[in-house]
């Protein structure tokens, strides 16, 4: 079943059980799968692969805890709970997030294959963890670790 079905799905059972504020982090969901789906002015119903899916969740989260933190910052609370409300029933659809020891591991796989040797190889070493570790971890978090070990 793909992601566009398991929210079609989703979205059925939110609004069977009114529940608003589900339904509305599921809505912006498949706009987000609509609008990625109809981008390259192709209107077939092709699917999207689960990579880019991966990413535009990804992004839909980013967006979320980063809008949560601002409102923190302002002091509007209400309306950070509902951005980080909204962060949660997202992530649900992300594949389990890797741990610091499992990214380092990936990481350190990546610069032996490469043969990375510093700070000059970091955007080879990147551009294949990223890709190896697409919807797995967060890429801020995986820049840190590959500074870290290229230094």
């Amino acid at each position: 079943m793909s992601l566009e079905q398991i929210i079609n799905q989703d979205i059925k059972e939110a609004m069977l059980a009114k529940d608003r504020r589900k339904l509305e982090a599921l809505r912006a969901i498949k706009a987000a799968l609509l609008l990625e789906k109809t981008s390259g002015g192709d209107t077939s119903t092709s699917e999207i692969p689960e990579s880019v899916e991966m990413k535009l969740l990804q992004k839909l989260v980013k967006q979320r805890k980063d809008s949560a933190a601002l409102y923190h910052q302002q002091n509007r609370a209400d309306l950070a709970e509902e951005e980080e409300f909204q962060s949660a029933i997202i992530e649900k659809y992300l594949p389990e997030q890797l741990s610091e020891e499992e990214i380092e591991a990936a990481v350190k796989q990546v610069i032996e294959e490469t043969g990375a040797s510093g700070m000059k190889d970091m955007g080879r070493v990147m551009g294949m963890a990223s890709k190896k570790l697409a919807g797995k971890a967060d890429n801020k978090v995986v820049s840190q670790i590959v500074k870290k070990m290229l230094e």
